[in-house]
């Protein structure tokens, strides 16, 4: 946690280093007539909490959280559980996931650009330059490149270039877009068994006569039984870790 939150602390750098540099100040003070002082917050401050405002969205659509929390709400819906777990669990379980998932990440971010920059090392510009790279080789290695071309194309980019380096305004969109289809390709796979048990029980009771007893409760706890025999969960959450680096 204290990696990732200098990492963010890194990205404002670079807006700090022109407010300094263009003299700005936090709030200014002007003396009243009756020998008081009136202080008055510049608009410094809204830009900056506008940018802080705005990082945790940034961080979440540029690591694994999107996937994750994506094939963990369709699995939620697949077993019929309706808020078991609940939004907080499953938001939980994403987060920490994501923490395990992107550690290599932060670890070569921090290396890279954030130990050198507090060592006095790099400026603040080499430092952030050199703390994005690993996110952006994650996220290029994540993307499609039917994805890439297609909002390559939308931008009037032309055919990339394999040697050239992908813009970011390209790259984001694309890595985005590539996480949603795969995050949807992996919660169709995991609903396929429970559909076919709701099948299954539908028939048997449609059978029998039983057309007034809903299939969603009897099918709840032979699809909750094979989750748990299969030792579902450790199935799931080893796959989506597995799946960011094959």
């Amino acid at each position: 946690m204290t990696r990732l939150t200098l990492l963010l602390l890194c990205m404002l750098l670079p807006v700090a280093d022109v407010w300094s540099a263009q003299g700005l100040t936090a709030f200014t003070v002007t003396p009243g007539e009756d020998g008081g002082e009136t202080y008055s917050v510049t608009l410094q401050i809204l830009a900056l909490m506008t940018v802080l405002s705005l990082l945790p969205a940034a961080l979440i659509m540029t690591t694994s959280f999107t996937r994750i929390i994506i094939v963990l709400s369709i699995l939620r819906q697949a077993l019929g559980t309706a808020q078991t777990p609940s939004n907080q669990i499953l938001l939980g379980l994403s987060l920490f996931l994501t923490f395990f998932i992107m550690a290599p990440v932060f670890t070569s971010a921090y290396q890279s650009g954030i130990k050198p920059y507090l060592d006095e090392e790099l400026s603040s510009e080499v430092a952030m330059e050199k703390a994005s790279d690993p996110f952006y080789h994650f996220m290029l290695q994540q993307t499609r490149e039917t994805d890439l071309a297609l909002f390559a194309d939308i931008a009037g980019h032309g055919k990339l270039d394999p040697a050239q380096k992908v813009p970011f305004s390209l790259l984001l969109p694309s890595f985005v877009t590539s996480e949603l289809k795969t995050a949807f390709q992996i919660g169709f796979l995991i609903f396929i068994p429970f559909l076919v048990i709701d099948l299954v029980v539908a028939s048997v009771l449609m059978s029998m006569g039983m057309m007034m007893l809903s299939p969603m409760i009897i099918s709840l706890p032979f699809k909750l039984m094979l989750f748990v025999l299969i030792d579902g969960w450790s199935l799931v959450m080893g796959t989506m870790a597995s799946s960011f680096y094959v």
